[in-house]
């Protein structure tokens, strides 16, 4: 009976991931927007409280904070297995049509420059605006937290950089901690909801270290290509901060200089992404198919989307 019902969380939670895969556009912000309407709201899967928590968590560590947040709830919802459901169906979609755009680039390189991409990346400006306006309300309602926003946002739009936001989260964990800590004005007690064994999240942060300092070696001591194509991929993952759009340069840096990918054809896989939906990081299983270095084609495009989710994971 136990596993009957392990396995209806699990297949709900694929089913519902699936259809944000398919329907979420406008980059991570909007994402969690979508994700706040289905699961706090719709399903009350989560509190207020639980989800704004895992929301600075996620944007704390490096990867896609999107695609972090639905892991995290798919962990809560049914374990590892719903963590893995979710984020296959988030995933999956988004993936499946870059490697097929991949396939067929040769005919496409110029979809970077089209109109109708530049159109639907306009479009995508009012579901962000809607969804930050939406946890605004939520997470800033006092003037002091709403001035602590304002002036986030103005450091981060004035330098634009890994760094910049990473010194905007401590920033506000400073603030929080000397201002609200003794306050009622935060709640407190939202929480994850699994509680891994300990010796599963030693695993997890050893194996986080382990290849992002054992891959390189590996990669220089063999030359083998499909490891170092890995490599590339799982370092850019590993050292991003602040979504999709900061990936770009790392990557371009990854591919482009190598070789492995013409920077047209970069561009216009980007462009493609743009007009999507789902996690842009997903652009990765369309540089793994269609770069010069092996495997490419399919089986390139899976090894590097694993490779550049498996950090944040």
């Amino acid at each position: 009976m136990n596993d009957m019902r392990g396995n209806d969380k699990f297949l709900t939670v694929l089913a519902i991931f699936l259809r944000l895969g398919l329907t979420s556009f406008g980059g991570p912000v909007a994402h969690l927007g979508y994700f706040h309407d289905e699961f706090v709201k719709r399903r009350r899967w989560l509190d207020e409280d639980a989800y704004a928590d895992l929301v600075a968590l996620c944007q704390f560590l490096p990867g896609p904070a999107s695609s972090q947040v639905g892991f995290a709830i798919g962990l809560r919802r049914s374990g590892v297995p719903g963590g893995i459901a979710a984020w296959i169906g988030f995933t999956l979609p988004s993936a499946v049509l870059m490697i097929a755009f991949a396939l067929g680039i040769a005919s496409f390189t110029d979809l970077a420059s089209l109109g109708w991409v530049t159109g639907l990346k306009v479009a995508a400006v009012a579901v962000v605006a809607q969804a930050v306006w939406g946890m605004a309300v939520t997470l800033c309602p006092d003037l002091l937290r709403r001035l602590l926003a304002i002036v986030v946002a103005i450091g981060i739009s004035l330098a634009p950089s890994p760094l910049t936001q990473v010194g905007a989260i401590i920033l506000g964990g400073i603030m929080g901690f000397f201002v609200w800590r003794r306050r009622s004005l935060v709640p407190v007690g939202g929480h994850l909801g699994f509680n891994p064994p300990r010796w599963m999240s030693w695993s997890a942060i050893l194996l986080f270290f382990l290849l992002l300092f054992g891959l390189p070696i590996l990669g220089t001591m063999t030359d083998h290509e499909p490891l170092v194509v890995f490599d590339g991929f799982y370092r850019s993952g590993s050292l991003v901060f602040g979504g999709g759009h900061v990936l770009l340069p790392l990557l371009q840096a990854e591919v482009v200089p190598p070789g492995w990918v013409d920077k047209d054809v970069f561009l216009a896989g980007y462009g493609a992404a743009q007009a999507l939906p789902g996690p842009l990081f997903a652009f990765a299983a369309y540089l793994g198919g269609v770069m010069s270095a092996a495997p490419g084609g399919v089986l390139g495009g899976m090894l590097c989307l694993v490779a550049i989710f498996l950090p944040s994971v």
